[in-house]
């Protein structure tokens, strides 16, 4: 990561302090910004690759300079960090925009490693073929195989299984799901979502009642893990 730029945007000095030093012992570049008003005029130069925001912020709050930066057109990645975990916060943070989202007190590891695999995805790095346990999905054939053998997957199946297994570790709300897996033309319910979620996870999970790959993340949506052997 070393000569790509953060942008931490963070009131608490102590917090800043820490993540600035780590971010920048990893080899980025770090800009602060210790409330929103300056944290939005950083962002909006546009010379930034990541931007870490909490949510509550003087001046201006997490969730307008998301919603504004959006608006605008911008697409750097957003890390949103708050301090209450509700799930209504991440709801609304997820659907203004926001690519993640990370609770306090969290682990400064898993916030680099989030970080790193989102700005992997912004360069196009994604990989095209996504392992998990025995099952080798493979974007660019739209095929799922379990040891070599093909899994048959409906259209609405692999666009969701292809979302969630591409960002492991990231929660999407049904509504985004929907967005990205369903699109706008035909009208659908949350409950489309939940159905095809059920349905998936018949095809791979050991026990689709505890379920070690598509994960619930009460009053959001789901959540793809990847456990390793």
């Amino acid at each position: 990561m070393a000569g790509e730029t953060v942008l931490i945007v963070e009131d608490e000095a102590p917090m800043r302090r820490v993540l600035t030093d780590n971010f920048a012992f990893a080899g980025y570049s770090v800009r602060t910004a210790a409330d929103g008003a300056a944290g939005l005029d950083e962002a909006m130069r546009g010379d930034v690759d990541l931007i870490l925001l909490d949510i509550m912020l003087p001046k201006v709050n997490g969730y307008e300079i998301c919603r504004y930066l959006r608006a605008s057109g911008a697409t750097t990645p957003i890390v949103m960090l708050t301090a209450k975990g509700q799930e209504s916060d991440i709801v609304l943070g997820l659907n203004l925009g926001a690519d993640d989202y990370v609770t306090k007190p969290f682990s400064v590891n898993e916030l680099l490693a989030r970080a790193a695999a989102l700005l992997r995805r912004t360069r196009g790095e994604a990989p095209q073929v996504h392992q998990f346990g025995p099952f080798t999905l493979d974007l660019a054939a739209r095929e799922l195989k379990r040891g070599g053998a093909p899994i048959t997957l409906t259209p609405k199946e692999f666009g969701l299984l292809a979302l969630l297994a591409g960002k492991p570790g990231r929660a999407f709300t049904r509504e985004e799901i929907l967005s990205r897996v369903w699109g706008h033309d035909v009208f659908v319910t949350w409950r489309s979502v939940d159905r095809c979620v059920t349905t998936l996870r018949t095809k791979i999970e050991a026990n689709p009642r505890r379920p070690a790959y598509i994960h619930t993340v009460r009053e959001v949506g789901y959540r793809f893990d990847a456990p390793q052997a």
